[in-house]
């Protein structure tokens, strides 16, 4: 069962200088938005970081597969089980690139592009419900300050 937030007009409860933490209501939000994409997308075998991977392949086909995982920040153990994966559900394909035979090109699959663009639509549907009250223009403030704060990790 999903933990309700705190609702400090309702029962009381002050938040004290969590108020002003940046970090805590980025948690906090990401925790909705991750429980709700969850809620989403249930039964259609996607997780995040597995849709993350099929955008950026999607993208770029032939694409690296250490390169895909640099810049979704995943690391190369990691990626190796999660490709692994997406080859196994018929998503994607790897094959020895040609112009590094030690590594892997991914492509997707006719499968992976109906699966990418099912769960699409179910995450414009949940962007759409989370996000609601925010303007266009909000939302593209939101993703260009996200964007900063992100830039600082690589």
């Amino acid at each position: 069962m999903a933990s309700r937030p705190i609702e400090t007009e309702n029962d009381g409860v002050e938040l004290g200088v969590l108020t002003e933490l940046v970090g805590y209501h980025l948690r906090r939000a990401s925790s909705a938005f991750g429980g709700d994409f969850s809620r989403a997308l249930s039964g259609t075998g996607m997780r995040q970081v597995l849709f993350g991977i099929l955008s950026v392949v999607d993208a770029n086909p032939g694409i690296n597969q250490g390169a895909a995982g640099r810049v979704l920040g995943i690391q190369r153990a990691n990626m190796v089980a999660l490709i692994n994966e997406l080859v196994d559900d018929g998503w994607i394909e790897r094959k020895v690139a040609a112009e590094d035979r030690r590594a892997f090109a991914l492509t997707m699959t006719a499968a992976g592009k109906a699966k990418l663009g099912e769960c699409l639509a179910l995450i414009r549907a949940h962007e759409e419900e989370m996000l609601g009250d925010l303007t266009a223009a909000d939302r593209n403030r939101l993703i260009a300050l996200l964007s900063k704060i992100e830039a600082k990790e690589r």
